[in-house]
């Protein structure tokens, strides 16, 4: 029973629906494209990653205090999860843009030289995911929605 009074938790979960969620209108008005896949992808604004994180340290500091030992340990781990987000993730993903990029090449001069058999793209290659890192403007993002949102959490609950 605990475990559904955890405010934190809670906080940190709602946080990560709802930077998920939101991902959806923003590209939409971005692109006018709808995409529902965002829902379950990486990457992307805001940073659900960043949100869940910085919701999670809001919740404990909320509860327990800035000067706690927990809080300061949730502190220290958002500040982690959030530079890797804009690190070795994003690395990751630029990465994968010039791999796909190499293997589309790689396919046509393969298809040119032994008339390659017509097949559709999907069967031909499975394309590494690109979107894996944050920009920093998404992980700022994310993380201010984190916040936000917990005190407002906090507030409507209190």
């Amino acid at each position: 029973m605990e475990l559904l009074m955890n405010f934190p938790l809670w906080a940190s979960i709602t946080a990560i629906f709802f930077a998920q969620f939101i991902k959806v209108p923003i590209q939409y008005l971005a692109t006018r494209k709808l995409d529902w896949s965002l829902l379950t992808s990486t990457g992307g604004m805001p940073s659900s990653h960043s949100a869940a994180v910085t919701a999670l340290s809001t919740g404990v500091a909320l509860e327990t205090g800035l000067g706690s030992a927990v809080f300061a340990v949730s502190a220290v781990f958002a500040i982690i999860t959030m530079f890797d987000a804009t690190g070795v993730r994003r690395q990751a993903g630029e990465q994968a843009i010039v791999l796909n990029q190499l293997v589309a090449d790689f396919g046509k001069l393969v298809q040119e030289a032994k008339g390659w058999q017509q097949k559709p793209e999907q069967e031909k290659r499975k394309e590494l995911k690109e979107l894996l890192g944050h920009k920093p403007i998404e992980v700022f993002f994310g993380g201010l929605s984190g916040i936000l949102l917990t005190l407002l959490l906090h507030y409507l609950l209190s």
